[in-house]
């Protein structure tokens, strides 16, 4: 589908200001949706809301369908009557630009078992009758994740093919023990995904009245150690004891002399599609649900993928394999209806990859830290794009746009001031106007990028595994943001908010 020509902002909940150590969706989520809405601009960007594993990943999840139960707000539920402000009072952390999430995960563990009791024991009808119906239209996916989570809890958080076999391998008088052992603690996961559930599509919602559509990110690969391989063995490339045999990463290029070694079990495409793709097919409805428009990551990898033998160090040795292309999309499209998506068509594209991309009119994206390191043919400066595109000064994994300029060659740094007309003083500004002018039909800059913030504020660094997803702004950096140079360039690029009326 084509989208509208307009304008917004990437920003992960876990950035807002606030006293529990992190972001959450909490009473900051509206402040910021309300300063898009000042400055008229139509969308707000997320990276991932699922469970994160190992370092704290967006994209290293427990469960391609759950929440991230931390991004609940406690101020919510005190609002609600299922926390006192002694309690609240009680879990603050110190205003930090980084998150604490170790303080705050403890802290929120406690009062979230306080809500969860006052709830059940204050119950009234209607609450009773949604929290049931949430369960059995959830229920494909929630039942094995809520137990996967007791389990995985009761077995201190490892990989659940080193639990006993008899829960490992899901036999299924081991199920039924394991659902009445853990029973209290199943009840509990039940309700953290019906509160975050809630309060999610409350702020959603508030976005939506405003005009603002929310995009979501869905990555391709699922983690190992996570509730979707335990409970589909079958659709993913593990052997009988749950092992990974094929997994997932990039070949060696520029960047890496080695390649990326992702290390996500691949999926068997041909058990999938015997299957109708459904598994996939909920992944996305599921999406479609929580977001207006969802961002598919590593688009290129559902044309060809690289296929690494779990043995492997390295990527270096790995072969490309068909992936299931248009039988997939053309499956989700019959099931879904329109498909509101935008490819990351980044890295190594392609001509297969762009015809995918392009047979459903998915918008491609351009970055414009990528648009100097060659000559005027480049596909990343402005006058080489098409409008079925999404320009962004940089993503979650490049540096902000003042911390690229510091960083970059000379000869980069010239092409920008050439290219822009420019000093390079304010190249945060000039990327976001170049940006905003584009013909692309929609133009997402990182918050980073409005506040005019350097390398230290940077959200990611690919191919590091410590030191990511910490970024959060303070109350400061907000109210210094220019609100009248956004709405100057919002008005004479015509991506304002166009309001039904």
């Amino acid at each position: 589908m084509r989208f509208p020509r307009s304008c917004g902002c990437l920003v992960h909940p876990t950035s807002f200001p606030g006293k529990y150590g992190m972001g959450d969706f909490g009473f900051e989520a509206r402040k910021f949706i309300d300063f898009l809405d000042r400055t008229n601009q139509s969308i707000w960007q997320v990276l991932p809301l699922t469970p994160t594993g190992y370092g704290n990943s967006p994209y290293a999840s427990y469960s391609a369908f759950a929440g991230n139960v931390y991004l609940i707000s406690p101020d919510i539920l005190h609002k609600k009557g299922l926390l006192t402000q002694d309690e609240i009072d009680d879990i603050q952390l110190p205003y930090s630009t980084e998150a604490d999430y170790e303080a705050s995960f403890k802290n929120k563990d406690r009062v979230y078992q306080l809500a969860f009791k006052r709830f059940f024991d204050s119950i009234k009808k209607e609450e009773k009758e949604a929290f049931n119906a949430f369960k059995k239209q959830n229920k494909h996916w929630l039942d094995d994740f809520v137990l996967f989570m007791a389990c995985s809890l009761y077995y201190n958080r490892q990989p659940w093919n080193t639990w006993d076999e008899d829960i490992a391998q899901r036999k299924p008088e081991a199920l039924k023990k394991y659902r009445e052992k853990f029973k209290e603690q199943i009840e509990y996961q039940y309700w953290l995904q019906f509160e975050f559930n809630n309060q999610w599509i409350a702020l959603k919602n508030y976005a939506n009245q405003k005009g603002i559509r929310v995009i979501g990110d869905i990555p391709i690969f699922v983690d190992h150690n996570s509730a979707d391989v335990w409970a589909n063995p079958e659709y993913f490339e593990v052997d009988e004891k749950g092992n990974r045999m094929l997994v997932a990463g990039v070949p060696p290029d520029y960047f890496s002399k080695t390649g990326q070694l992702w290390g996500n079990p691949l999926y068997k495409w041909d058990k999938l599609e015997e299957d109708g793709f459904s598994w996939w097919v909920d992944r996305f409805k599921q999406m479609f649900y929580a977001f207006d428009a969802i961002r598919v990551d590593h688009f290129r990898g559902f044309n060809a993928y690289w296929e690494i033998k779990a043995s492997e160090k390295t990527a270096e040795n790995g072969r490309w394999v068909k992936g299931p292309g248009k039988k997939l999309f053309d499956t989700i499209l019959e099931q879904c209806g329109e498909l509101p998506i935008i490819a990351e068509d980044l890295g190594f594209m392609t001509e297969g990859v762009e015809k995918l991309r392009d047979k459903y009119n998915f918008p491609g994206m351009k970055i414009i830290q990528f648009a100097f390191d060659s000559d005027s043919a480049n596909d990343f400066l402005p006058h080489n794009y098409t409008p079925n595109s999404v320009v962004y000064s940089g993503t979650h994994d490049n540096d902000t746009a003042i911390g690229w300029y510091n960083s970059t060659n000379e000869t980069e740094q010239h092409k920008a001031r050439t290219y822009t007309r420019s000093s390079g003083e304010n190249i945060h500004w000039e990327f976001i106007r170049l940006g905003m002018l584009s013909v692309a039909d929609q133009a997402i800059f990182p918050l980073q990028d409005y506040m005019g913030l350097d390398e230290s504020h940077r959200m990611n660094i690919p191919g590091t595994s410590s030191g990511n997803w910490l970024w959060r702004y303070t109350y400061e950096m907000f109210k210094n943001v220019d609100e009248q140079h956004i709405q100057h360039l919002v008005e004479i690029s015509n991506r304002q908010i166009h309001r039904n009326t």
